[in-house]
Protein backbone atom coordinates (compact mmCIF):
# COMPACT_ATOMS: atom_id res chain seq x y z
CA UNK A 1 0.00 0.00 0.00
CA UNK A 2 2.01 3.35 -1.23
CA UNK A 3 2.24 6.50 0.97
CA UNK A 4 0.04 9.23 -1.53
CA UNK A 5 -0.68 12.35 -0.66
CA UNK A 6 -3.30 12.79 2.14
CA UNK A 7 -5.50 15.46 1.04
CA UNK A 8 -8.42 14.54 -0.47
CA UNK A 9 -9.55 16.28 -3.99
CA UNK A 10 -12.62 18.28 -3.42
CA UNK A 11 -12.85 18.29 0.38
CA UNK A 12 -11.70 21.45 2.60
CA UNK A 13 -9.75 21.65 5.74
CA UNK A 14 -10.35 22.51 9.35
CA UNK A 15 -14.15 21.64 8.97
CA UNK A 16 -16.45 22.76 11.47
CA UNK A 17 -19.84 21.42 13.09
CA UNK A 18 -22.37 23.75 12.97
CA UNK A 19 -23.21 25.24 16.76
CA UNK A 20 -26.86 24.91 16.36
CA UNK A 21 -26.49 21.27 16.18
CA UNK A 22 -26.71 20.48 19.65
CA UNK A 23 -23.67 18.55 20.44
CA UNK A 24 -21.81 17.77 23.28
CA UNK A 25 -18.47 19.52 23.07
CA UNK A 26 -16.64 16.28 23.25
CA UNK A 27 -18.47 14.95 20.80
CA UNK A 28 -18.57 18.24 18.75
CA UNK A 29 -14.40 18.19 18.48
CA UNK A 30 -14.50 14.32 18.04
CA UNK A 31 -17.05 15.43 14.48
CA UNK A 32 -14.36 17.85 13.64
CA UNK A 33 -11.32 15.73 13.79
CA UNK A 34 -12.65 12.86 11.70
CA UNK A 35 -14.03 15.25 9.12
CA UNK A 36 -10.46 17.45 9.62
CA UNK A 37 -8.45 13.90 9.78
CA UNK A 38 -6.83 12.83 6.08
CA UNK A 39 -5.99 9.38 7.24
CA UNK A 40 -10.12 8.88 7.51
CA UNK A 41 -10.60 10.78 3.66
CA UNK A 42 -7.90 8.09 2.53
CA UNK A 43 -9.57 5.42 4.33
CA UNK A 44 -12.67 6.56 2.20
CA UNK A 45 -11.34 6.88 -0.82
CA UNK A 46 -9.12 4.01 -0.94
CA UNK A 47 -11.73 1.26 0.58
CA UNK A 48 -10.22 0.53 3.76
CA UNK A 49 -12.55 0.09 6.62
CA UNK A 50 -10.78 2.13 9.05
CA UNK A 51 -7.53 4.60 9.46
CA UNK A 52 -6.25 2.00 11.70
CA UNK A 53 -5.41 -0.05 8.17
CA UNK A 54 -2.42 2.76 7.37
CA UNK A 55 -0.83 2.23 10.99
CA UNK A 56 -0.28 -1.58 10.04
CA UNK A 57 0.68 0.01 6.74
CA UNK A 58 3.53 2.03 7.75
CA UNK A 59 5.33 -0.35 10.13
CA UNK A 60 5.02 -3.20 7.93
CA UNK A 61 6.58 -0.84 5.26
CA UNK A 62 9.55 -0.24 7.80
CA UNK A 63 9.62 -3.77 9.34
CA UNK A 64 8.75 -6.07 7.01
CA UNK A 65 6.63 -8.67 9.28
CA UNK A 66 3.73 -9.27 6.29
CA UNK A 67 5.30 -11.40 3.60
CA UNK A 68 3.79 -13.10 0.53
CA UNK A 69 2.50 -16.67 2.29
CA UNK A 70 2.60 -15.53 6.02
CA UNK A 71 -0.09 -16.90 7.67
CA UNK A 72 -1.69 -14.16 10.00
CA UNK A 73 -4.12 -14.01 12.97
CA UNK A 74 -5.93 -10.82 13.86
CA UNK A 75 -6.92 -10.44 17.43
CA UNK A 76 -9.70 -7.73 17.90
CA UNK A 77 -10.27 -7.25 14.24
CA UNK A 78 -13.34 -5.49 13.77
CA UNK A 79 -13.62 -3.55 11.49
CA UNK A 80 -11.28 -4.68 9.78
CA UNK A 81 -9.07 -2.50 8.04
CA UNK A 82 -5.85 -4.24 9.61
CA UNK A 83 -7.07 -7.82 8.23
CA UNK A 84 -7.43 -6.19 4.37
CA UNK A 85 -3.57 -4.61 4.72
CA UNK A 86 -2.89 -8.56 5.70
CA UNK A 87 -4.53 -10.04 3.00
CA UNK A 88 -3.10 -7.84 0.32
CA UNK A 89 0.41 -8.15 1.53
CA UNK A 90 0.10 -11.82 1.67
CA UNK A 91 -1.63 -12.81 -0.60
CA UNK A 92 -4.68 -14.75 1.03
CA UNK A 93 -7.44 -15.42 -1.50
CA UNK A 94 -10.95 -16.61 -0.79
CA UNK A 95 -9.47 -19.99 -2.13
CA UNK A 96 -6.41 -19.94 0.31
CA UNK A 97 -7.37 -17.93 3.36
CA UNK A 98 -3.98 -16.91 5.28
CA UNK A 99 -5.57 -14.26 7.59
CA UNK A 100 -8.29 -15.51 10.63
CA UNK A 101 -9.76 -12.69 12.14
CA UNK A 102 -11.29 -12.67 15.68
CA UNK A 103 -13.32 -9.97 17.21
CA UNK A 104 -16.64 -9.98 19.84
CA UNK A 105 -18.28 -6.98 17.74
CA UNK A 106 -18.26 -9.20 14.53
CA UNK A 107 -17.40 -7.61 11.12
CA UNK A 108 -18.22 -7.60 7.32
CA UNK A 109 -16.74 -10.25 5.48
CA UNK A 110 -13.29 -9.51 4.33
CA UNK A 111 -12.56 -12.08 1.17
CA UNK A 112 -9.41 -13.90 1.91
CA UNK A 113 -10.19 -13.40 5.94
CA UNK A 114 -11.76 -16.19 8.17
CA UNK A 115 -13.84 -14.27 10.94
CA UNK A 116 -14.68 -15.87 13.87
CA UNK A 117 -17.05 -13.64 16.09
CA UNK A 118 -16.41 -14.51 19.27
CA UNK A 119 -14.51 -13.00 22.55
CA UNK A 120 -10.85 -13.96 22.03
CA UNK A 121 -11.30 -14.35 26.15
CA UNK A 122 -13.56 -17.52 25.84
CA UNK A 123 -11.14 -20.72 26.42
CA UNK A 124 -12.21 -22.04 23.29
CA UNK A 125 -11.23 -19.25 20.85
CA UNK A 126 -7.34 -19.65 20.77
CA UNK A 127 -7.99 -23.50 19.42
CA UNK A 128 -10.68 -22.31 17.18
CA UNK A 129 -8.52 -19.42 15.52
CA UNK A 130 -5.65 -22.41 14.82
CA UNK A 131 -8.24 -24.54 13.41
CA UNK A 132 -9.54 -21.54 10.80
CA UNK A 133 -5.98 -21.27 9.79
CA UNK A 134 -5.26 -24.80 8.84
CA UNK A 135 -1.83 -24.11 11.35
CA UNK A 136 0.54 -22.28 13.55
CA UNK A 137 0.54 -18.49 12.33
CA UNK A 138 3.68 -16.73 11.31
CA UNK A 139 2.08 -13.15 12.50
CA UNK A 140 0.03 -12.24 15.40
CA UNK A 141 -1.56 -8.78 15.32
CA UNK A 142 -3.60 -7.29 18.12
CA UNK A 143 -5.31 -3.85 18.16
CA UNK A 144 -7.54 -4.93 21.39
CA UNK A 145 -8.33 -2.48 23.31
CA UNK A 146 -10.78 -3.04 26.26
CA UNK A 147 -14.03 -0.61 26.51
CA UNK A 148 -13.53 2.74 28.85
CA UNK A 149 -15.17 2.96 32.05
CA UNK A 150 -13.83 6.67 32.48
CA UNK A 151 -11.59 5.83 34.84
CA UNK A 152 -8.11 6.19 33.44
CA UNK A 153 -6.31 3.84 35.55
CA UNK A 154 -8.80 0.89 35.21
CA UNK A 155 -8.91 1.73 31.88
CA UNK A 156 -5.41 1.51 31.25
CA UNK A 157 -4.93 -1.91 33.36
CA UNK A 158 -8.03 -3.74 31.43
CA UNK A 159 -6.26 -2.61 28.04
CA UNK A 160 -2.78 -4.16 29.42
CA UNK A 161 -4.01 -7.22 30.28
CA UNK A 162 -5.71 -7.76 26.94
CA UNK A 163 -1.86 -6.71 25.48
CA UNK A 164 -0.39 -9.65 27.84
CA UNK A 165 -2.78 -12.20 26.93
CA UNK A 166 -2.24 -11.63 23.16
CA UNK A 167 1.42 -11.58 23.82
CA UNK A 168 1.28 -15.23 25.73
CA UNK A 169 -0.74 -16.75 22.69
CA UNK A 170 1.88 -15.43 20.45
CA UNK A 171 4.41 -17.08 22.26
CA UNK A 172 1.94 -20.51 22.58
CA UNK A 173 1.69 -20.64 18.30
CA UNK A 174 4.03 -18.88 16.72
CA UNK A 175 5.81 -20.52 14.20
CA UNK A 176 9.86 -19.92 14.70
CA UNK A 177 10.85 -16.34 13.23
CA UNK A 178 7.47 -15.02 13.65
CA UNK A 179 6.49 -11.61 14.67
CA UNK A 180 3.97 -10.46 17.16
CA UNK A 181 2.32 -6.91 17.42
CA UNK A 182 0.30 -5.20 19.38
CA UNK A 183 -1.18 -1.90 20.29
CA UNK A 184 -0.17 -0.54 23.98
CA UNK A 185 0.18 2.56 25.34
CA UNK A 186 3.01 5.25 26.03
CA UNK A 187 4.84 4.36 29.81
CA UNK A 188 2.38 1.49 29.76
CA UNK A 189 4.43 -1.97 28.97
CA UNK A 190 5.50 -3.66 32.02
CA UNK A 191 8.89 -4.81 32.43
CA UNK A 192 8.05 -8.39 33.10
CA UNK A 193 6.02 -8.37 29.88
CA UNK A 194 8.82 -6.79 28.04
CA UNK A 195 11.55 -9.13 29.40
CA UNK A 196 9.50 -11.88 28.46
CA UNK A 197 9.01 -11.22 25.12
CA UNK A 198 13.55 -10.21 24.61
CA UNK A 199 13.95 -14.23 26.12
CA UNK A 200 11.87 -15.55 22.91
CA UNK A 201 12.01 -12.58 20.10
CA UNK A 202 15.21 -11.52 19.06
CA UNK A 203 14.36 -8.12 18.82
CA UNK A 204 11.31 -5.84 20.82
CA UNK A 205 10.63 -2.28 20.20
CA UNK A 206 8.17 -0.19 20.25
CA UNK A 207 6.49 1.95 17.21
CA UNK A 208 4.56 4.43 16.62
CA UNK A 209 3.64 5.25 12.97
CA UNK A 210 2.92 8.80 11.48
CA UNK A 211 -1.17 7.77 10.88
CA UNK A 212 -1.23 7.18 14.89
CA UNK A 213 -2.54 10.80 15.91
CA UNK A 214 0.29 12.92 17.78
CA UNK A 215 -1.55 13.83 20.95
CA UNK A 216 -3.15 9.88 21.05
CA UNK A 217 -0.61 7.78 23.84
CA UNK A 218 -0.82 5.02 21.73
CA UNK A 219 2.33 2.83 20.63
CA UNK A 220 2.53 -0.57 18.73
CA UNK A 221 4.75 -3.19 20.67
CA UNK A 222 6.53 -5.22 17.80
CA UNK A 223 8.50 -8.60 19.01
CA UNK A 224 10.31 -9.90 16.33
CA UNK A 225 12.11 -13.10 15.20
CA UNK A 226 9.92 -15.58 17.51
CA UNK A 227 13.11 -17.94 19.15
CA UNK A 228 10.90 -20.64 20.13
CA UNK A 229 9.39 -22.38 23.63
CA UNK A 230 12.32 -23.63 24.77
Amino acid sequence: MSRRGARSPGRSVNQHVRRKQKLKPSSRRWIERQLNDPYVQRAKREGMRSRAAYKLSEIDDKHAILTRGARVIDLGAAPGGWSQVAVERTGSTPEKPLVAAIDYLGMDPVPGVTVLEMDFLDDDAPGRLIAALGGAPDVVLSDMAAPTVGHRQTDHMRTMHLVEVAAEFAIAVLQPGGHFLAKTFQGGTEKALLDRLKHHFGKVIHVKPDASRAESVELYLLAKGFKGRG
